[in-house]
């Protein structure tokens, strides 16, 4: 049976070649369906005999033929478009090797280092076409963030990016990570080096025993920081993914507005933004099993009370567990502590935060406070 008008779920959207033969093959019509950013160059003769009405057609390469074919039978046809050093509708969200593609030649040719020139060309122009672009683009990440993560318990590590592979609180993050991971967590973190990095490496090391970890701290401390040289920053990750392959899953969510900090390698999947308010925003909304906050500046300020003020209103519903580790940071360097307890007074929330001195203590804390 063909399907029915289009109803907004995801079942109807193709992100793959294999995706699109396997709609064909089991209902022979397109009618209503989305495809994105699928390279329909070599499917000419198939869709030529398809029902595409009602179908949209996001980037995706295909014959003169073929697409005056599909408008004609009722669907909207996106075309590709040139010279862009990013996919503003692609399906599914970033891996390390898609952004350091050509890392070889260094960081500068990479697509991620492209998107953030581009970036910076485009930002303060006016031209509408560009805000479109970023636009659709995050709009198709967000997309295939929420696919991703369907059903997954997220907790969130928020970090600074000041703190340097090589030290002990960089080690304590990344054994955090793996906890996390190790108790059936999937680990979101800011997706860029320091902190968040170390928890992300941490997940990635779950799968493995204790000596690959302590390994791969060693391998990373001979580089410590993306500066000087975001090319030597990366490969060092590179080597611990190649040295241990098949880690294990989280999640990086950057963005090109900090573009002078590059993602981390260690994240398997990096949903990368323009827009750095959607980034904040869907990174804490999607932290659906607690927030935890490493020593952090500017940044991670903002994002606990980005977190704090859902849980204050009740905006997502039950608050979410918010625990934030070194009691000195957090009372006496930034005391953003004392403002979020007394935020959390009397409120449902007062009982899901948490200060703690030590990252060892994070997991029984998500615990108690029920994450």
């Amino acid at each position: 049976m063909p399907p029915q008008p289009y109803d907004g779920c995801h079942d109807r959207e193709i992100e793959t070649l294999a995706e699109f033969d396997e709609v064909v093959s089991r209902h022979g019509t397109l009618a209503h369906y989305r495809v994105q950013s699928v390279d329909l160059t070599g499917r000419t003769e198939t869709l030529l005999g398809l029902d595409t009405a009602g179908a949209v057609f996001l980037g995706c390469p295909m014959t003169p033929r073929a697409a005056t074919h599909a408008r004609t039978s009722g669907a909207l046809v996106f075309p590709p478009v040139p010279g862009l050093p990013f996919d503003p509708y692609r399906g599914l969200v970033y891996s390390p090797d898609d952004l350091f593609a050509g890392l070889d030649g260094g960081y500068e040719a990479t697509p991620d280092a492209l998107s953030y020139a581009w970036f910076q060309r485009t930002r303060s122009d006016g031209d509408i076409f560009s805000s479109m672009l970023r636009s659709i683009h995050d709009d198709a990440v967000s997309d295939a963030l929420d696919e991703l993560l369907a059903g997954s318990r997220v907790v969130g590590v928020m970090g600074g990016h000041a703190m340097a592979r090589g030290t002990d609180d960089y080690a304590g993050a990344a054994r955090l990570g793996r906890e996390l991971a190790r108790a059936g967590l999937t680990v979101a973190t800011g997706g860029g080096p320091g902190a968040m990095e170390a928890a992300n490496l941490g997940a990635y090391a779950a799968p493995f025993d204790d000596a690959m970890l302590g390994e791969a701290l060693h391998l990373l401390a001979a580089v410590p920081g993306f500066a000087p040289s975001v090319t030597d920053w990366a490969r060092a990750a590179f080597e611990v993914r190649e040295n241990w392959p098949g880690g294990g899953r989280s999640v990086g969510i950057p963005t090109w507005f900090y573009g002078h900090e590059p993602p981390n390698p260690f994240a398997s999947h990096i949903a990368k933004y323009f827009a750095n308010a959607l980034r904040e925003d869907g990174l804490l909304a999607r932290s659906t099993a607690g927030v935890v906050f490493l020593p952090g500046a500017a940044g991670t300020v903002q994002e606990i009370f980005d977190s704090a003020t859902p849980n204050y209103y009740g905006s997502r519903g039950e608050p979410r567990p918010m625990v934030l580790v070194d009691r000195a940071h957090w009372t006496e360097r930034l005391p953003a502590w004392p403002l979020l307890r007394a935020l959390a007074r009397e409120r449902s929330m007062e009982s899901r935060i948490a200060l703690v001195d030590r990252i060892e203590e994070v997991p029984e804390a998500l615990k108690r406070l029920g994450g």
